[in-house]
């Protein structure tokens, strides 16, 4: 009754909102569901058709040539450990370096905060950073990836600034009681940073998925490729598709170019996107109040 009664008091304006924002989400919707529709469909069908979220015929002709072309299960396989590694010492190493940050009382707090804000404005560079690399034996190796950004400055901010938010009576209880600085960080301090560490797990995590650029300068060893760089590949070899493969494939003939790069974005896109759903209750939570306030 009280649901009911609640939604009785909507006023027109509300109604216009709520229009909108169904607005909003059917057009966020739809180029995803395009492009997966179209992963699935046939020369044809996509050259006939503007748009469309259901195919006529079913073709995994894509996929198919995508799997053919590149061992794309290993590059998926890759990308699920250096994303699950990255994101992993990412964490620790940026947590360990907020939690002090986050103490006014800690000595030379100020001088490392500017040290941290100063490299978010300027960095080495490309040669800089392929020299350090090279020369600390890191290139060609998972490491080269995960080392150089080890620690965000942006998101180590937003954990900071989460931390000096948690009431102080907390761990005040707990030195009484016993408790040493790391006993308090890790039995107290981290329990109560689900959202935060939920968020910034996901920034860190997203970012690892989707690095390109980083893999294809330090990683010359095709068993280390993530998917992003095999995926890349495919989408190469698209363009040069002959008439023989008209041949292998079934009777809708060699995928098209589009379904090819329909499917490459699938392929990539939906493994991390599973992930936010298990997250989604945490995100904003820790994102606003690390953000916003401290």
């Amino acid at each position: 009754m009280a649901n009911k009664s609640k939604l009785n008091r909507l006023t027109p304006g509300d109604y216009l909102i709520y229009f909108i924002l169904a607005l909003a989400a059917i057009a966020t919707v739809l180029p995803f569901l395009y492009v997966l529709a179209g992963s699935f469909a046939t020369d044809k069908e996509l050259t006939e058709k503007g748009f469309f979220i259901i195919p006529e015929v079913w073709s995994l002709n894509a996929y198919t040539y995508a799997i053919n072309q590149v061992n794309i299960l290993q590059g998926l396989r890759n990308s699920v450990i250096l994303t699950l590694l990255g994101t992993f010492m990412c964490m620790a190493f940026s947590l360990s370096f907020a939690y002090p940050l986050s103490k006014y009382h800690f000595r030379g707090r100020n001088l490392v905060l500017n040290l941290v804000i100063v490299t978010m404005l300027f960095s080495g560079g490309l040669i800089p950073s392929y020299i350090v690399n090279t020369a600390y034996g890191l290139y060609d190796s998972w490491w080269a990836l995960i080392l150089p950004g080890l620690i965000s400055p942006f998101n180590m901010i937003i954990i900071k600034n989460f931390f000096q938010e948690m009431p102080q009576e907390l761990e005040d209880a707990a030195y009484i009681d016993g408790c040493n600085d790391m006993g308090i960080f890790l039995k107290i301090v981290l329990p109560l940073s689900k959202p935060v560490i939920a968020s910034i797990s996901l920034f860190y995590g997203v970012g690892f998925w989707n690095d390109y650029f980083a893999s294809m300068i330090y990683l010359k060893t095709s068993a280390l490729y993530p998917v992003q760089i095999q995926l890349r590949s495919i989408i190469m070899l698209t363009s040069q598709i002959s008439e023989l493969a008209q041949d292998y494939y079934d009777v809708y003939g060699a995928p098209p170019d589009k379904a090819v790069k329909m499917a490459c974005t699938v392929i990539a896109t939906v493994p991390i996107l599973c992930a936010y759903p298990f997250i989604q209750k945490y995100f904003t939570k820790g994102v606003m109040v690390g953000a916003v306030k401290g």
